[in-house]
């Protein structure tokens, strides 16, 4: 009894006694003092790591005081029982350098998760070492500046659930560091039979995709995209029965279809086909992958019709099928995708009205459906998208009013409309928001109000190919991040807008065909204007004066780190619901006359710099600073009344590929420097007053006739005209003044009257002269300016 008693009585004490949880056993020494070898291995460097919230983990890592047990150590995480190190986050941590081979890291053998991400590791190989560690369950390798080639260890980690190797790369080079060679991609998968997240993205592999991946019942998410996939891509994959996640896009010879699975009850959330090769129609069946958030299909070979069961995915958020052959009209069953945020269906060939219910579509961020031939008025419900950010449906054929309520969404930060049938006005005050507005090539008509000191944000607007009229709004100075101005082809009637001039990102000013006149007045020399501009076009227009080029001569200095590379002048346009983002590079636009053509840029190489000044009144003589303009690749200064000799300085240019001086009165010889000009590909000085040989050699022998015609002083080749024949000496007649101030010799018939003069003495070419300026100049005026609408409308339906 009294045993019974003393036993009732211990039982509560040991009770109380288990109830307390054990103290954690310390970190064992000999770890403690890998991780702090392991630190000591790296510099602590803020650029080494891309993640803005990153910080360095390791600087708290210390044996003395309070924080001695590495168990505490912030990233390291310790087993409850033994004290062992099983987890090591040291993931954004600002670590630069090297792991070798003998790296303490890989004393650590009881890790089980292991996570180096977003560091940068000094384009050091992943060491063989690792494998090691065989009891890792999660390795993360990815955007840490790996290279080389992946060691055939990392196969040998049989208890891997996931491994992260991706995005190893350079972004400014585009080079992939990491790459696939004694290890295949079939040995890796064959031996992680346990692997649920596998994500290889930016590893050179170029293989096929393995037939065993079919085999993984386990996997839960795949992405393999940018790796250089080629082959078929085995079906079976689409029927895992965990899959969430199948990622291959930008694997061009990567082929396959969309799986016709009748009865398939797919569990995946999402597909990213984007940029492969797979190709033929979508299938009814497509309505069964009833679990799909996101589906991403852009630039493969699709075509068809989109199926209407599409309004099937219900809990589609994100849904891209641009860029493929698809064809027929919008299924109206769009409408049915209440939770749909992204809607991107640019450059197909669907037409038809927008027949699918925007009125449930209440959650939509991005509606692109640009480049395809779509009919009809623009959908008033339009108005009703309070969360939309970007509205494409440029190239298309709708016509009418635009809804002028749509500019009132101050959520709107993309808008391009171009190259449609539609008309009104402009009142876009109220969007506080917007970046992008591209309206060009369409009927939109009147005077631009003066309210868009609002749009602070402005990064380019576009009215070129419409009839707006009156003044430039001043307040478009106030919009310090523009990058491209063009409102050629309309009806302006304005001073030059040097109020532009301090724009700091300024590149593209188009003015081309308006009724901008006037001097255009430059600032001293030493507060050059316009310091980042580019392309500068005023042709046609009626600007008189000197030439206004003292503000381009910091072009001499101004240098592009990647002045060599094929880059763009373009704005990154990005959109996010919360959950998913949706990417565009914008690519800006323009129409310039280069090398004799009117060519229409769909996109626009950083290093360009072109100036045409061409069919206006500008007088006087080229000055002599226009050498210093060193990088500049065109210049067109046709059709004005320039006098006097063409400035050898010119053959400073030499990267210059295009002169076009032609229609104008200088004098003198051909500069013999201008033959040093080895970029140059189109020259043009025909109907001047020139005089001498026409040099030679280098790209000199290549030009025609049509270069030089109309010189009655020039001889050589090309011409038939050889030098030292007996007429080649004869003084050509003095000019009158009243020749030299005739506005009428701008345009193409001037010289006609000229070489009449010529022929029936200077008195009755005067009266000829001033016959056709007073009786045909109105003549002349309407006639251009139906041919440039005409060669705009038919530009319009090239593009459709």
């Amino acid at each position: 009894m009294f045993m019974l008693m003393r036993l009732l009585y211990i039982l509560p004490l040991f009770h109380l006694i288990h109830s307390f949880p054990s103290k954690q056993p310390l970190c064992h020494d000999d770890e403690s003092s890998a991780l702090l070898h392991f630190k000591e291995s790296f510099i602590i460097n803020n650029s080494a790591s891309s993640d803005p919230d990153a910080y360095p983990r390791v600087r708290s890592w210390r044996l003395e005081g309070e924080n001695s047990d590495c168990c505490s150590w912030d990233g390291v995480d310790c087993d409850e029982d033994t004290g062992h190190v099983i987890g090591l986050d040291l993931s954004s941590s600002c670590l630069y350098g090297s792991i070798n081979s003998n790296s303490t890291l890989f004393r650590l053998v009881h890790l089980q998760s292991l996570n180096l991400a977003y560091n940068h590791f000094n384009y050091s190989q992943i060491p063989s070492q690792l494998g090691n560690l065989s009891r890792l369950t999660y390795l993360n390798l990815s955007s840490s500046m790996f290279s080389g080639q992946i060691p055939f260890e990392v196969s040998k980690l049989s208890q891997l659930s996931s491994l992260d190797l991706c995005c190893n790369y350079d972004l400014f080079s585009g080079k992939y560091f990491l790459q696939f060679n004694e290890l295949s991609l079939t040995s890796l998968v064959g031996n992680l039979t346990r692997i649920e997240n596998l994500d290889l993205s930016g590893v050179n592999i170029f293989s096929t995709v393995p037939n065993i991946f079919a085999n993984l019942s386990n996997l839960r998410t795949l992405y393999l995209h940018d790796c250089g996939m080629h082959g078929q891509f085995p079906p079976g994959i689409f029927k895992l029965p965990n899959l969430r996640v199948l990622d291959v896009k930008y694997n061009q010879d990567l082929t396959g279809s969309w799986p016709d699975f009748q009865y398939l009850s797919s569990r995946l959330e999402e597909i990213d086909l984007g940029s492969t090769g797979f190709t033929g129609e979508l299938p009814i069946s497509m309505g069964n992958f009833g679990s799909l958030t996101a589906l991403n299909i852009w630039g493969c070979n699709f075509s068809g019709s989109i199926p209407s069961s599409i309004g099937n995915l219900t809990n589609l958020i994100y849904l891209r099928l641009s860029n493929n052959t698809l064809v027929g009209n919008i299924p109206s069953s769009i409408g049915n995708l209440i939770q749909l945020a992204f809607l991107d269906l640019y450059d197909n060939q669907l037409s038809g009205p927008i027949s699918f219910g925007l009125t449930n579509l209440t959650q939509l961020v991005v509606l692109n459906l640009g480049g395809n031939h779509l009919t009809g008025p623009i959908p008033f419900e339009l108005t009703n998208l309070t969360k939309l950010n970007v509205l494409g449906l440029w190239e298309n054929k709708f016509e009418g009013q635009f809804p002028i309520s749509i500019f009132k969404q101050n959520n709107l930060y993309f808008v391009d409309i171009s190259a449609n049938y539609l008309s009104g006005t402009l009142f876009i005050c109220n969007m506080t928001s917007l970046h992008i507005l591209d309206v060009s090539d369409n009927y939109f008509s009147g005077s631009l109000l003066p309210c868009l000191h609002n749009i602070l944000e402005l990064r380019m607007i576009s009215l070129r190919g419409n009839k707006f009229q009156g003044l430039l709004p001043r307040s478009l100075s106030n919009s310090t991040m523009l990058e491209a101005i063009d409102v050629s082809n309309n009806q302006f009637n304005d001073t030059f807008p040097s109020w532009l001039g301090n724009l700091p990102n300024l590149k593209l000013l188009l003015l081309r065909s308006n009724k901008f006149y006037g001097q255009i007045l430059e600032s001293p020399e030493t507060n050059y204007q316009f310091p980042n501009l580019r392309i500068i076009d005023l042709s046609y227009n009626s600007f008189i004066g000197r030439l206004p080029l003292k503000s381009f001569r910091n072009w001499n200095t101004l240098k592009l780190d990647n002045e060599f590379h094929l880059t763009y002048i373009q704005a990154k346009i990005s959109s996010s619901d919360g959950t998913y983002h949706m990417y565009y590079d914008y690519d800006y636009t323009m129409q310039l006359r280069n090398k004799g053509l009117d060519i229409a840029y769909d996109k626009v190489q950083e290093f360009f710099r072109a100036i045409d000044m061409s069919s206006n009144r500008f007088a006087g003589e080229i000055p002599s600073y226009t050498g210093d303009l060193k990088r500049l690749r065109m210049l067109n200064l046709s059709n004005n009344i320039l006098t006097g000799h063409i400035p050898p300085s010119i053959g400073n240019l030499t990267m210059l590929e295009s002169l076009d001086l032609s229609q104008n009165r200088f004098s003198g010889e051909i500069p013999s420097q201008l033959t040093q000009l080895t970029f140059l590909e189109w020259f043009n000085v025909s109907h001047n007053q020139l005089t001498g040989s026409i040099p030679h050699g280098k790209q000199f022998d290549t030009f025609e006739n049509k270069s030089f015609k109309g010189n009655l002083g020039l001889c050589g080749n090309p011409l038939s005209k050889k030098c030292g024949d007996s007429d080649s000496s004869l003084p050509l007649p003095s000019t009158s003044k009243q020749i030299q101030d005739s506005a009428v010799s701008l345009f193409e018939f001037g010289w006609e009257i000229v070489l009449i003069g010529y022929g029936f003495g200077l008195i009755v070419g005067v009266i000829i002269g001033n016959i056709v300026a007073t009786k045909k100049l109105d003549w002349l005026m309407k006639t251009f300016g139906i041919r440039q609408r005409t060669q705009r409308n038919v530009g319009r339906e090239n593009r459709n």
